[in-house]
């Protein structure tokens, strides 16, 4: 891939920053500290909606902070946190009418086609990502109109801070999700004064809004008639509250995955639980630490136990003081973030980012583009570690229980798009959760290869979720298209490609070799000359005639097909495979 390549993919895969339009509210501040460069989110106001809320995450957890003064919001997300449980998507028809929708093909008679496609091989709906509640701390004695209100996120330390002043006293907030710890930490503090609040959980599907508590400021309560009965809140311990509750069922797949989310309050003052809340009286300063997990365990095991890991998550960071988890976090996340930094245009902008936005229609703004790159990198470290489950459509963060496009992962270019950066921007430890991805997509669209293809290797289409689904979905126009695997292993051989990595090759070289054997298996000779081609096929989200999209052979497939052959023949050689049955076959085609 050469520079030009690189560099337009980079900005491309910006796209990441575009998903919080929060950020055109805010004003940015970049300051050199020595060889450093610091970069920080900043607004005057709380937020509103949920695209104003900062995001932290340690890859597997997340939150969006609101910084609202009579009633902080942390919105929060587990990473595994999806509808329904293992199932076998593949259609029972598919096979059979594969040889028809060949021939009809070749007839150019692409409606039919079409429409047998769609009523033997599309497999039901894939499961949407959910949300993992609200926690609601509603501060008693909150000031209506506080003053030098503040609210930031720092991009070098991953720590968004809330401050503001009423009369003498000054109050404090910093929110952090931890990878060393795997909690999400919240310090409160009151100097010269007092805290006084009351915490309570919200299930996503309990979402309403009532009152104000400051002029500007929303306020949200629970909706009780909306509280699913499989929701259960209750004391954990000293000044402890345990979650417990089930993920949705989806498309006639039942909901397998239990959940826990376990906040655990330390302070100076006095906790106690009172029925389903967290109450903390008389304290100077509070750290609550908010622990989340689910029963998944992959993609065919949903055995484990997240009540275990939640309190497991919880006891091993209250050994720790505030400072420590703190120090570690920053640490821990500038590993990452410090590896690579971008300048560009001439001093300091500190002008609102909508009105720079604006102008930089007629006034190039180059501190702004370096601006999105910088939070872009953010964004992918804080929502893909290692150990973690892949990027999703929205990195990791989601307010409700069926997001656009059902949250999932659309590998017929958002995935890539998500992982562009990762290489050029120097964020490589990230793509190992797409390479955990692609390993168990193997599996499943092994199954698919053979009952929907009678293929060796293994397929899968345009779209996946938690489960690994590998089966066409959502329709003819966009669901018969076989390539999204071999795409994505021709982003794992990007990886290998910058960092050559030899254990990373092992690992992925079963992987080519698995997707070419499908391929093998199933290109058909074109009738119209062009050799050996997919079929049946679509141009992703293309159509060649009206609501139709299928064909044979799409300039599309055949590139990433070659380079899929070619990634898997250097290799084979760089590791010495002597399958020269394959090797011949994948430089044949």
């Amino acid at each position: 891939m050469g520079v030009n390549s690189r560099r337009r993919n980079l900005m491309v895969s910006l796209g990441l920053a575009a998903a919080f339009p929060g950020l055109a509210g805010a004003a940015v501040s970049a300051t050199v500290r020595g060889n450093r460069e610091d970069l920080e989110l900043w607004y005057e106001r709380p937020a509103g909606p949920w695209v104003e809320a900062l995001p932290v995450g340690n890859g597997r957890l997340g939150a969006m902070v609101y910084g609202r003064v009579g009633q902080e919001r942390l919105q929060l997300n587990e990473d595994t946190l999806f509808a329904g449980g293992p199932n076998d998507p593949n259609m029972p028809g598919s096979l059979a009418a594969l040889p028809q929708v060949r021939a009809l093909i070749d007839q150019g008679k692409f409606k039919e086609a079409h429409d047998l496609c769609g009523s033997t091989m599309i497999a039901h709906q894939q499961m949407p990502y959910s949300a993992a509640g609200d926690l609601l701390i509603d501060f008693i004695g909150a000031p209506d109109a506080p003053s030098a209100y503040r609210r930031s996120l720092s991009l070098d330390s991953a720590i968004t801070t809330t401050t503001y002043a009423a009369g003498k006293t000054r109050y404090m907030r910093e929110v952090f999700a931890s990878a060393p710890a795997q909690v999400i930490v919240v310090r409160l503090t009151a100097t010269h004064g007092m805290l006084d609040f009351d915490l309570g959980y919200r299930h996503p599907e309990q979402v309403k809004y009532g009152g104000t508590q400051a002029p500007s400021e929303l306020r949200e309560t629970l909706n009780e008639a909306s509280r699913p009965a499989t929701l259960a809140i209750r004391a954990d311990g000293a000044g402890a509250l345990l979650v417990e509750g089930r993920n949705n069922e989806s498309s006639g797949v039942p909901a397998a995955l239990r959940y826990a989310v376990r906040v655990q309050a330390l302070c100076d003052g006095k906790v106690i639980v009172a029925g389903d809340r967290l109450q903390v009286r008389g304290a100077r300063d509070v750290t609550l630490l908010v622990a989340a997990a689910t029963s998944f365990v992959n993609f065919a095991d949903v055995s484990g136990d997240p009540v275990a890991r939640v309190r497991s998550d919880c006891a091993a960071a209250a050994r720790k003081p505030y400072a420590r988890l703190r120090d570690e976090h920053v640490k821990s996340h500038q590993a990452l973030f410090r590896r690579f930094s971008i300048r560009v245009g001439n001093g300091q902008d500190v002008r609102p980012t909508n009105a720079r936005i604006a102008s930089a229609e007629s006034q190039p703004d180059p501190t702004l583009a370096a601006l999105y790159v910088q939070y872009a990198r953010y964004l992918l470290l804080s929502c893909s570690r290692p150990g973690s489950e892949p990027a999703n459509l929205q990195g990791l963060w989601n307010e409700g229980t069926n997001p656009p496009w059902g949250g999932k992962y659309t590998i017929n270019i958002n995935t890539q798009m998500n992982y562009w950066p990762a290489g050029p921007a120097n964020l490589g430890e990230c793509v190992e959760p797409v390479l955990r991805m692609v390993e168990g997509l193997a599996v499943t669209g092994a199954v698919t290869a053979r009952k929907a293809y009678g293929a060796r290797g293994w397929v899968t289409h345009h779209n996946t979720d938690l489960w690994r689904a590998s089966a066409p979905i959502d329709g003819p126009l966009w669901g018969i298209w076989p390539t999204g695997g071999a795409w994505l292993c021709n982003t794992l051989w990007d990886y290998y490609d910058y960092f050559r990595d030899d254990a990373w090759l092992r690992r992925l070289y079963p992987l080519l070799k698995g997707a070419c054997e499908f391929f093998i298996d199933t290109l058909v000779e074109d009738p119209q000359g062009r050799g050996l081609v997919t079929s049946p096929s679509i141009s992703p989200e293309n159509q060649h005639h009206k609501g139709v999209a299928i064909c044979a052979g799409p300039a599309m497939d055949r590139q990433i097909l070659r380079d899929l052959f070619r990634h898997t023949l250097a290799a084979q050689a760089l590791l010495g495979d002597d399958d020269a049955p394959c090797a011949m076959r994948c430089k044949l085609l």
